[in-house]
């Protein structure tokens, strides 16, 4: 399962096909270790992330286009049912609906050998990025506020000047 990179003397993993049942790390003793998630943890999170936005905003489609619908009479003639819950009890169910619809996405873009591919390799790559220590960003900050408040004053100023030369020169 693991090669030697020649070039950095270190094991390379082979890449592992979501789905597929991965060899357990063996620890020094012989008893096996539980492997972590690594990138996998990243992977699930967003999709788990985006499978309850998509609920939600699913939810209050659904609620949107079932107010829109009862209000049409040939819509009510049609599905009577549309008429059997109050417009306060339509987001309970439009929100259930959302949710059952959001899993089974969820469930079939993780199952999408492509898709989960392709979101592996993401966030291989996320977990390469460097990001600066907390120093950086709050000198950065500062600078940036510090440059925001000169750069209103100037203008500010500028505005002030040129609107004094402008009723001098054309009079008030």
């Amino acid at each position: 399962m693991a090669e030697v990179d020649e070039k950095k003397g270190t094991e390379a993993r082979e890449r592992v096909e979501p789905g597929a049942p991965r060899d357990p790390i063996v620890s020094a003793e012989g008893e096996a270790v539980i492997e972590s998630l690594g990138t996998d943890k990243y992977v699930f999170a967003a999709f788990f992330g985006a499978g309850i936005a998509f609920a939600f905003l699913l939810g209050k489609a659904l609620a949107a286009l079932w107010s829109h619908l009862v209000e049409w009479p040939w819509a009510v003639r049609a599905v009577p049912q549309l008429l059997r819950y109050a417009e306060d009890e339509r987001p309970t169910y439009t929100t259930s609906v959302g949710a059952v619809l959001s899993v089974l996405t969820v469930v079939y873009c993780l199952r999408n050998e492509g898709l989960r591919r392709w979101a592996d390799d993401v966030a291989i790559e996320l977990s390469k990025v460097t990001w600066p220590e907390r120093e950086a960003v709050t000198n950065g900050t500062i600078v940036v506020i510090v440059a925001g408040i000169f750069a209103t004053v100037y203008v500010g100023l500028l505005d002030r000047l040129w609107g004094f030369v402008t009723m001098l020169v054309y009079g008030a």
